[in-house]
C-alpha cells in the first residue's frame, strides 16, 4: 500500500497549530508552575485538551474548511497537551515516594479525561440532533 506525500500545507497546519498548543501549555506551565505534589497545571491541561479535541466536531462544521480540524487537533491541541509530561510526573511522584499522589494523578487523569471526553460527546450528539420542538407546519 503506497502514501501519498503530505501537502506542504498539511504539514504547515499542524506545525504552526503545534507551535500555538505548545507555546500555550509552556506559558500555562510558567504562569501556574506545578511546583511539589500534586501537579495541577498539567493536569488541567490534559482535561481542558481532551474536552476541547472531542468538542471538535463543532468547530469544523462551522469553519468548513479541510486545514481546520488538522491545525486544531493535531495541531494546537497535539501541542497543547501532553502525556509525556504526565508520565514522567507520574513516575517522578512515584520515585519520590509519594504512591498515593501518583496514584490519583494518574488515575484522576484517565478518568477526568475520558469524562471530559464523554461530556463533550454528548454535547456534539445534543448539537446534531433535530430540533422537534419547532411547528412543522
Amino acid at each position: 500500500m503506497t502514501h501519498s506525500p503530505v501537502s506542504p500545507a498539511v504539514l504547515l497546519a499542524v506545525s504552526l497549530g503545534g507551535a500555538v498548543g505548545a507555546v500555550t501549555r509552556a506559558g500555562l506551565g510558567e504562569l501556574f508552575p506545578d511546583g511539589g505534589g500534586f501537579p495541577w497545571t498539567t493536569f488541567a491541561i490534559n482535561l481542558t485538551g481532551s474536552f476541547l479535541l472531542a468538542l471538535l466536531p463543532l468547530w469544523v462544521t462551522a469553519k468548513r474548511h479541510h486545514l481546520v480540524p488538522l491545525f486544531l487537533g493535531p495541531g494546537v491541541l497535539g501541542g497543547y497537551t501532553t502525556l509525556s509530561a504526565y508520565a514522567e510526573q507520574g513516575r517522578a511522584l512515584l520515585a519520590a515516594g509519594s504512591a498515593a499522589v501518583a496514584g490519583a494523578y494518574v488515575l484522576g487523569t484517565l478518568f477526568c479525561c475520558l469524562a471530559a471526553v464523554l461530556l463533550a460527546q454528548r454535547i456534539v450528539h445534543a448539537s446534531a440532533e433535530p430540533d422537534w420542538t419547532e411547528d412543522a407546519s
